[in-house]
């Protein structure tokens, strides 16, 4: 149960990290007040205005209307750092935080004692099998 936990709880931790971490930005093209596309990873389509502008500006006529098309950018920015110092915490910090660190970790760790008394007494060699002759077989 322990270990299992200990995994849920770092792998969420390490996913929390990375989350952080993580920028992204987010195109979107819009042409009046409808979405035309949005991209994560790449330049977004166009709904072809731009090239109806280009022909009415090669013709002869010069009329030139307003542009309806917009391209919104949004840009998520992670953070940069996220590792705090240890030298900037005064003394009684520090103190702190490396007490609740050894004390954190004591909490999982079951003491190993080896206690033996018997290891200097041998036991007396074995003259007849018991079990054997008795026919008692444990199952």
């Amino acid at each position: 149960m322990k270990k299992c936990f200990h995994k849920i709880s770092s792998f969420c931790l390490a996913l929390i990290v990375l989350l952080s971490t993580v920028s992204f930005t987010v195109d979107s093209h819009y042409c009046g007040d409808t979405l035309v596309d949005s991209s994560l990873f790449g330049h977004v389509e166009t709904c072809g205005m731009e090239i109806q502008q280009s022909k009415a500006f090669s013709s002869e006529c010069n009329i030139s209307k307003k542009d309806c098309c917009n391209d919104v950018h949004v840009t998520v920015k992670g953070q940069e750092t996220y590792k705090t110092s240890f030298d900037k915490l005064e003394k009684s910090q520090q103190l702190f935080v490396a007490a609740f660190i050894h004390t954190y970790i004591l909490l999982f760790v079951e003491p190993q004692t080896d206690f033996n008394s018997y290891k200097d007494y041998t036991p007396p060699p074995l003259v007849r099998d018991v079990q054997v002759l008795d026919q008692i077989f444990l199952i």
